[in-house]
């Protein structure tokens, strides 16, 4: 072989070893920048997981914390209503002292007009009483037109008069609104 032979061999295989040097190389760098994307992407999966574990607690906190507000509602809105009407049995119980009071007087004395006189001035400490506290009686009187917004039909009867019909004739028992709210409608017949 000439010299002009051996040149070519060995260039060519320099050019394969450099060839090879360039894949080794190249893969090398592939299989790095491949480690380094799943490194990144394990990084950025590990970052997802810890916000979602992060929401997930802050989640089951706010749910705990409105079950613990649930509860604490509920338990004082018990509490009111047991003590909702403690007010009005304060303002009461005068009214029941005098009414013990009334009941020993008629027991002692059989004067009928003082028994009266106690027994008027015990019913209007009850009806001012109730009145501070909103209720009233309603204003039903015979011949007012029949309303089933405050009145109850208990019975019909025959009308004594043509005007009468399809109005109040009787009122059997009162009505009472509490704050303008109706509490018991009046109870009422009502004229055929």
């Amino acid at each position: 072989m000439s010299e002009k032979d051996i040149k070519k061999e060995q260039e060519k295989e320099e050019l394969q070893e450099n060839t090879a040097n360039a894949t080794a190389d190249e893969k090398l760098n592939q299989v790095d920048e491949t480690a380094n994307d799943t490194s990144a992407a394990e990084t950025q999966e590990d970052k997802t997981a810890a916000e979602l574990a992060e929401m997930k607690d802050k989640f089951v906190r706010l749910m705990a914390e409105f079950e613990n507000f649930r509860r604490r509602t509920a338990k004082e809105r018990l509490e009111l209503t047991k003590t909702a009407s403690e007010d009005v049995m304060t303002e009461l119980l005068p009214v029941l002292d005098d009414m013990e009071r009334a009941r020993q007087a008629m027991e002692e004395s059989k004067n009928l007009d003082t028994m009266l006189q106690g027994l008027e001035l015990v019913f209007h400490k009850l009806k001012l009483v109730t009145l501070q506290k909103g209720l009233k009686a309603m204003e039903t009187k015979a011949g007012d037109d029949f309303d089933s917004d405050f009145h109850e039909a208990v019975t019909q009867t025959p009308a004594p008069s043509e005007e009468l019909k399809g109005k109040i004739v009787d009122i059997i028992e009162k009505g009472y609104t509490l704050n303008e709210k109706v509490i018991r409608f009046a109870k009422v017949v009502i004229g055929a």
